[in-house]
């Protein structure tokens, strides 16, 4: 079978993308290269330069390369800009997944995987947050990925697809340096540019009830990720229903003691500044990944620093002569 991956020249889609094609997937690609690299991707993996929301282009490449599941990742994912516009937001991530979900009923293809968010919880009042906790997005990104999930499902059930939503949680890390995350919305590349700059890093708030006060997250390096596709892909090949997952490491690490961890990586030994609370920032955000490993027998193998390291070397890549400057 073929699988289209949309949005899989950009930095998650291209790793979902090697995977895939590494274990022997027959991929190609759907990416307007907006923020995408053509030149992520493996020679022997097809780029189509264009948009989701192009119904006739859609159409074409569903049934030149005889597609026969969807992996949709491509969206608007700045969770800043979608409070900004909302407009925009929904148009690209709610309407331009109804038409690929369109091109997909009418090409009569029965496997759909959907690129979702831990967003969809919003800032849950729980030490671990399951698949069950209740979905209260708090910003336009969030309510477009829950709006997502609930299309998703229903168009399965109207029209029998095998469905999958991954809700994943902070993803950080590279498989390789040149697939590494080139955009600064991400605590870790913001991190590193401020180190490069001489700067210290932000902790915004350090008066949270967490063992240090800092905000706790799960982070999930980017290559397991790809691998947690590869193998709820596997499943959908195989019939798999509606599954909803959550894609973490179930393991909590603070601001502070990821700013160290980034510290002895790149050297860079600034005491981090303090700054106030961010509004919407939950204490703690960590997920249940017990189902993920129940349904699939998936689980993460990277921890924080491999993440680090590997985003590391990426951010050198792709900023000649970067170094952390040291403290003065």
């Amino acid at each position: 079978m073929t699988w289209l991956i949309t949005g899989g020249a950009g930095y998650i889609g291209a790793h979902v993308a090697r995977a895939m094609a590494a274990a022997g997937e027959r991929v190609v690609v759907l990416d307007d290269v907006s923020s995408g690299v053509a030149g992520r991707l493996p020679g022997a993996v097809p780029l189509v330069e264009g948009s989701v929301s192009d119904r006739g282009l859609l159409e074409r490449v569903l049934a030149e390369h005889a597609v026969s599941g969807v992996v949709h990742l491509a969206a608007k994912k700045q969770v800043g800009e979608s409070v900004e516009k909302p407009l925009l937001y929904y148009r690209e991530n709610v309407g331009g997944l109804a038409v690929v979900l369109e091109a997909v009923v009418a090409a009569g293809i029965r496997r759909f995987l959907f690129s979702s968010s831990a967003a969809v919880y919003g800032v849950p009042d729980a030490d671990v947050i399951t698949e069950e906790t209740p979905c209260r997005p708090i910003n336009p990104y969030g309510e477009t990925k829950l709006a997502g999930e609930r299309l998703v499902r229903a168009t399965g059930r109207a029209h029998g697809l095998s469905t999958a939503c991954l809700r994943y949680f902070n993803v950080a890390g590279a498989a390789a340096p040149e697939l590494a995350d080139t955009g600064v919305f991400n605590i870790v590349p913001m991190m590193f540019e401020r180190l490069t700059r001489g700067e210290s890093p932000r902790i915004f708030g350090d008066d949270y009830p967490t063992p240090d006060g800092t905000c706790l997250r799960d982070y999930v390096h980017v290559a397991d990720l790809a691998d947690a596709h590869l193998a709820v892909a596997r499943r959908l090949d195989g019939g798999g229903g509606d599954l909803t997952v959550n894609v973490g490491r179930g393991v909590g690490v603070s601001v502070r003691e990821l700013a160290d961890v980034i510290g002895e990586v790149t050297g860079g030994v600034r005491k981090p500044v303090v700054e106030p609370r961010r509004a919407g920032d939950a204490p703690r955000a960590v997920a249940s990944a017990a189902r993920i490993s129940a349904e699939l027998g998936w689980a993460a193998r990277r921890g924080v620093r491999e993440m680090v390291e590997s985003a590391w070397e990426g951010w050198r890549l792709h900023h000649p002569g970067a170094r952390a400057a040291p403290r003065p």
